[in-house]
């Protein structure tokens, strides 16, 4: 009997410390705890660049289905997305709420380069993880001056480096007008499209305008850019402003090639209301799988994704490169949360987030994998440039290397 007792006494013990152990495992930041995880974020759901909007709906799409299937390590996602119009002064506020009020674990995918350098030293002060930019400014890789914050998009400049090494290789004497935001955005492409070139930007580049996201238009910027003989045309505008220039591009006859940025490729939401007769010969890029093209017709991850669309997004159109987009991050945000396990703290967050080796995002294009180290945030390596045919882009060239 009394053996007996010694056995039970030492079983009790081995349960009390393996339950001990397991909770000790656990450790949480605000915004963490065993039933939920709380995601912030900042989404232009009006104002200039509304058009992005439909990234924040869908990813609150995806985490409700997430949710519905047991959460994440049996927690729920509770994700706060708040409108920020565009404006950084709004975003500012918007994120300070988010992070001191509403005490959210980490930020995701808050959308714009001027918004976001708004809020990067704050969140960074705050040690608050800045994850999955949307936006693709060079600066987000800086984990050594700012170890908080990651982007998600291919990098700007090295996009705009792409573009210029394919005029050179097939269009080495093209006369060269660029319609620019003006902000860092802007500057960021056409900073890598200038170091592409390299020294021939100088007499390449016959005419370089710009405009305001608070402009109604820009057909002024179009007709001078044809005044002044330019017959290749550098399009970095938002989707708004890109589908006026391709319109007006059209209709006052000129007909350059055109290079289209990646940011505003979209089908649904910039080529159908341009008009897609008129796009057609767009060049572009891209690295998430578009739902317009056949080649993806029996992916099973776009077969989950149109289902998902249709059940959780109705009121949004597939064809929009923005819904693949918001669903692809919304994939890698999911993925990191899993990896973290119960060590739900921000600095675990971030671990997890600068150690990601060659993951393949199902909704990114094969070969396109996601890798960052400590020392380096640039999270996608390789772009695929595209042109439009009239009904959907097509692969031009081979995958090219950003680096």
């Amino acid at each position: 009997m009394q053996k007996r007792n010694f056995l039970l006494s030492a079983l009790a013990l081995a349960v009390s410390c393996q339950v001990t152990s397991a909770l000790a495992q656990k450790k949480y930041d605000p915004g963490a705890s065993d039933t939920e995880i709380k995601i912030g974020q900042t989404m232009p759901y009006s104002g200039p660049a509304s058009a992005y909007g439909v990234i924040g709906k869908v990813q609150a799409g995806y985490f409700k289905m997430i949710n519905e299937q047991g959460g994440i390590n049996g927690r729920k996602i509770n994700f706060i997305s708040l409108d920020d119009g565009y404006s950084p002064p709004k975003t500012v506020e918007m994120v300070r709420r988010l992070v001191e009020q509403d005490e959210v674990l980490l930020l995701m995918n808050t959308l714009g380069t001027p918004s976001n350098t708004a809020i990067h030293r704050y969140v960074n002060s705050k040690k608050v993880p800045h994850l999955f930019l949307a936006t693709g400014a060079s600066k987000w890789n800086d984990p050594k001056r700012f170890p908080w914050t990651i982007g998600f998009n291919t990098n700007y400049h090295s996009e705009g480096m792409l573009y210029a090494k394919d005029i050179l290789k097939n269009k080495p004497n093209a006369k060269i007008g660029v319609l620019v935001q003006n902000d860092d955005y802007g500057k960021d492409y056409l900073n890598g499209f200038k170091e592409g070139l390299g020294d021939k930007a100088k007499t390449m580049i016959i005419s370089e305008v710009t405009y305001e996201v608070t402009d109604p238009t820009i057909d002024s910027q179009i007709v001078t850019l044809k005044g002044s003989g330019a017959d290749t045309f550098f399009n970095i505008t938002t989707p708004k402003f890109a589908a006026q220039a391709i319109r007006k591009v059209d209709d006052i006859g000129w007909k350059p090639t055109h290079y289209l940025n990646q940011v505003s490729a979209s089908i649904g939401s910039v080529l159908k209301p341009a008009g897609v007769e008129k796009a057609v010969g767009v060049i572009s890029m891209q690295y998430i799988k578009d739902p317009t093209e056949k080649r993806w017709e029996n992916d099973p991850t776009m077969k989950e994704f149109l289902a998902f669309m249709k059940k959780y997004v109705p009121d949004a159109s597939p064809e929009d490169a923005n819904t693949t987009y918001g669903y692809a991050v919304a994939q890698l945000m999911v993925h990191v949360l899993k990896q973290a396990g119960d060590n739900l703290t921000r600095e675990n967050i971030m671990k997890v987030v600068s150690n990601i080796k060659n993951h393949q995002i199902p909704m990114a294009i094969p070969g396109v994998l996601a890798n960052t180290a400590p020392d380096d945030f640039a999270l996608f390596q390789m772009m695929q440039l595209i042109k439009f045919d009239g009904k959907t882009w097509l692969p031009y060239g081979e995958p090219t290397a950003v680096k």
